[in-house]
């Protein structure tokens, strides 16, 4: 069995896509667009390299965006102060704080002060709270989680029924990508660094999400033939004869995978373009609000 590969550059393109149409058509109707506020605390290369990469992503679909950007040393009241400001912005309809936050910052109250009709990221704690909860519906969610979901989707794996494992418990992606595996009716495993067995574990899976941060770490012969994999994962490692001395690969080994699951990404170009087409999504979702609390939808 060699499985099917699941292209999340094309799917987050024709994502992107629909949003600049749905752009367009109410900037035409309404003469506004939507407006997302990026804010990057200190000077992380990363962090500088995806707030770049989301402000061309919002230029390219028509979605207006600003980069306040505040030093590594910034205090507390000063970064909250920040998040006030733009949630009083009435051309802001979404508001993302680039993490990590330096060590100092209260990351849980940050993010807590971000108006919850401005939490494209998601990670508000009243919309977490909602996504984990039963009967609930949160306003956003989280960006890489939901890009998760929509993969498995595309792919025609049925959820509801399933045996799914989560490999990893972070906020950002393990315990939200499992909150809503659970809510269209997987019956959900999360398993992470004191989980005892783990292969075994995860052979009993029809879809295994990995976001361990470990290269590499889940082998062929963990996989349920047939299962749907859904790797999270992306990690440098040293390869000489690579142009730049490193290469790019998943937590799960891929070549073994290919030849036993029925369904995997790859990496890169799995998960990793979903998170800002979902962004966008979110955002143009948030423009929605603002729409209606205009009273013009």
């Amino acid at each position: 069995m060699t499985a099917s590969i699941i292209d999340g550059t094309a799917i987050a393109e024709r994502i992107r896509q629909e949003v600049a149409e749905e752009v367009a058509a109410l900037k035409a109707k309404y003469g506004l667009v939507p407006g997302l506020a990026t804010v990057l605390v200190g000077e992380n290369p990363a962090s500088q390299a995806y707030v770049r990469s989301k402000g061309r992503a919002c230029e390219e679909v028509g979605i207006f965006s600003t980069k306040p950007t505040l030093p590594g040393d910034a205090t507390q009241s000063e970064v909250e102060g920040l998040v006030r400001e733009l949630n009083d912005d009435p051309n802001i309809d979404g508001i993302l704080v680039q993490l990590p936050l330096p060590g100092h910052l209260d990351e849980e109250a940050i993010l807590g002060a971000i108006s919850l009709h401005k939490d494209v990221d998601g990670f508000h704690p009243v919309n977490i709270g909602r996504l984990v909860m039963k009967g609930r519906e949160p306003l956003f969610v989280p960006c890489t989680p939901a890009g998760c979901i929509v993969l498995i989707d595309e792919a025609g794996t049925e959820i509801a029924g399933a045996d799914a494992v989560v490999v990893g418990r972070s906020n950002i992606v393990g315990i939200p990508v499992a909150g809503l595996l659970r809510n269209r009716d997987a019956t959900v495993t999360v398993c992470h660094s004191r989980t005892r067995d783990l292969p075994e574990k995860c052979r009993r899976a029809d879809i295994l999400v990995a976001a361990i941060g470990r290269p590499q770490m889940i082998r062929g012969d963990w996989i349920k033939p047939g299962a749907t994999v859904i790797d999270v994962g992306i990690n440098r490692v040293e390869d000489p004869t690579a142009p730049r001395g490193y290469r790019l690969v998943g937590d799960v080994a891929f070549d073994e995978a290919v030849e036993v699951a029925g369904a995997i990404t790859p990496v890169p170009g799995g998960v990793g373009p979903m998170t800002i087409a979902m962004l966008l999504k979110n955002t143009l979702t948030a423009f929605h609000y603002r729409l209606r609390r205009l009273g013009l939808e």
